[in-house]
């Protein structure tokens, strides 16, 4: 186990966090130092590569994101071994119940928090991938899918970059199918099984390992495209891998983007309106930015 800090200042410790969460594709957690006012976010992934190279890439987008916002602080990268410790018992202490809108509800399996009439539940226990719904990113993709769905119609889905499983999942109970869900990390995969076989939707939901750039035009489950499709990825990867994502969109289908900088954003648009996409609707938190568009 290890343990990857950002020092940082309070105004900026969403944007720290919300970096960390993008690179390493798990929660992160943040220290407050009653006495100085300053902030520690950090991450624990199980396994890194070269201590070197996190560093350097760590340095590059914290370099990039000090663009976009207020004081960042010091950013002292800090980078130590762990002796591993029961993380189940930490995240009951953060993790809550939470809805969106009036469709879904997104609880952990140790919440007895009961459903409103008409919304799904989706039973999460992170563990070690990201997404929780919490996130903005995360929550704006749930709500899109939920707003996408149209009761009685088919309607198939691809989640890139599925982490925890949630949004598949969520597709699941929504009522999409076929449904494809892949991720390049194979502990996301393992968490992301796990979750779906709690949710009892494992015949319809078993997430891939796969690399987004080596994407097929087709798959033996869905040989046609698909209705929705959920990329919520760095702004790089989504824009290089354009061709392979909409390739695979249905016309009229929708596209939802997630976890862009705010100062990327008109990148994503410009190069999906050049595959004939048009923004609907988008979301902006102080950082971030993201979107839905229609083929």
């Amino acid at each position: 186990m290890w343990q990857v800090s950002i020092s940082t200042t309070p105004q900026a410790e969403e944007a720290v966090a919300c970096l960390l969460e993008r690179h390493f594709r798990q929660p992160a957690s943040t220290y407050c130092d009653e006495a100085t006012g300053a902030r520690t976010v950090s991450i624990y992934p199980q396994r890194l590569p070269p201590i070197q190279t996190v560093r350097a890439r760590l340095r590059d987008a914290f370099g990039r994101l000090r663009d976009c916002g207020p004081d960042f602080g010091a950013g002292r990268i800090t980078i130590k071994s762990l002796p591993r410790q029961n993380w189940a018992e930490s995240w009951k202490r953060h993790f809550k119940p939470i809805e969106i809108d009036r469709f879904l509800l997104i609880r952990p399996a140790w919440s007895r928090r009961r459903a409103r009439q008409g919304q799904r539940v989706v039973i999460l226990d992170p563990g070690l991938s990201f997404g929780t719904g919490h996130h903005h990113t995360t929550f704006f993709c749930l709500q899109q899918l939920a707003r996408c769905r149209h009761p009685g119609q088919d309607q198939s889905f691809l989640d890139i970059g599925t982490g925890s499983g949630i949004l598949a999942i969520a597709a699941a109970k929504l009522g999409y199918s076929p449904i494809e869900a892949f991720d390049n990390d194979p502990a996301a995969v393992r968490v992301s099984r796990q979750n779906a076989k709690k949710n009892h939707v494992q015949h319809r939901v078993w997430p891939q390992r796969r690399d987004l750039t080596t994407l097929k035009d087709t798959h033996p489950r869905n040989p046609h495209g698909y209705d929705v499709i959920c990329a919520n990825l760095a702004c790089n990867l989504l824009t290089s891998a354009t061709s392979k994502i909409c390739g695979k969109l249905n016309p009229g289908g929708q596209l939802i983007v997630a976890g862009i900088l705010r100062r990327e954003f008109a990148e994503v648009v410009k190069t999906l309106r050049g595959f004939n996409l048009t923004l609907l609707d988008s979301m902006n938190d102080r950082y971030w930015k993201s979107g839905k568009f229609v083929l």
